[in-house]
């Protein structure tokens, strides 16, 4: 009895291959390509990666990288994937961003999930120029001037925002409190955009305080200065009458 045709096609691609079975090239282990949706999709979930991998599919335009153990994401990470609109890196231990970290992404990638991680701070330049819609929840947030000034350029996934929370490194009054109604009733950016521009409006109100109060004292001056000069030609309009007096008493008696 003959094989199958199956199995003398894979016969034939393991001598092809020199008696091992051909595998894609540095895809690590528990990382696979998928058509899902009618999108090229790259899923290294639950891999064990503690290293963005380098294997990438370049026509990837999905790519899940949750629950590993990476750390940071290095600049320019996956600056191959053109076409890159979705990338998951939730519940890693996320720790570090580069700047850089979404490099070449900002035509493309349309959603970002870092949540489930333990960022306490991002970089802006890492979103500059990105039109992202992001979670950012499940993080130990220090709510400091970046991330506000991050949450100014960037969309929240739907939800999501009520996961933003003050982590232990941030001032202990905030520490344990959402961060989205902090934002509406604090500038955290004292030397940032908006620190800036409040900056400049108290500056801008003091200097025109002080205008204020010089023209005042000015005029204040000025009127004091008239009104003894309307004085004194009442004094000596009311002396020069006593003084004729005196003199016709003078011519008088003699």
């Amino acid at each position: 009895m003959f094989p199958p045709a199956s199995h003398l096609l894979s016969l034939l691609l393991v001598i092809d291959a020199g008696g091992t079975v051909p595998s894609p090239q540095g895809v690590p282990q528990g990382c696979y390509a998928a058509e899902e949706a009618g999108e090229r999709t790259f899923r290294c979930s639950q891999a064990g990666l503690s290293t963005v991998p380098t294997s990438i599919p370049n026509d990837t335009r999905k790519l899940y990288l949750d629950a590993n153990r990476l750390v940071s994401v290095p600049a320019g990470a996956f600056q191959h994937l053109p076409v890159l609109e979705e990338l998951d890196l939730s519940h890693n231990i996320l720790a570090h961003l580069s700047g850089a970290a979404f490099q070449g992404l900002a035509g493309t990638l349309r959603h970002l999930d870092l949540s489930a991680n333990q960022l306490a701070s991002v970089p802006v330049e890492a979103f500059m120029g990105l039109k992202i819609q992001v979670n950012l929840s499940a993080n130990p947030w220090r709510c400091d001037c970046a991330l506000q000034e991050v949450l100014r350029r960037v969309r929240l996934a739907p939800g999501t925002g009520t996961g933003i929370v003050c982590g232990p490194e941030a001032r202990p009054d905030l520490v344990g409190q959402k961060f989205l109604p902090l934002v509406g009733e604090e500038e955290l950016c004292g030397a940032g955009r908006g620190g800036a521009r409040r900056s400049t409006d108290v500056a801008l109100l003091v200097t025109m305080g002080g205008w204020l109060v010089l023209v005042v004292a000015y005029l204040a001056h000025y009127v004091w200065q008239n009104r003894d000069e309307t004085r004194r030609p009442l004094k000596r309009a009311q002396v020069l009458p006593v003084r004729s007096e005196d003199s016709s008493t003078l011519s008088t008696m003699v």
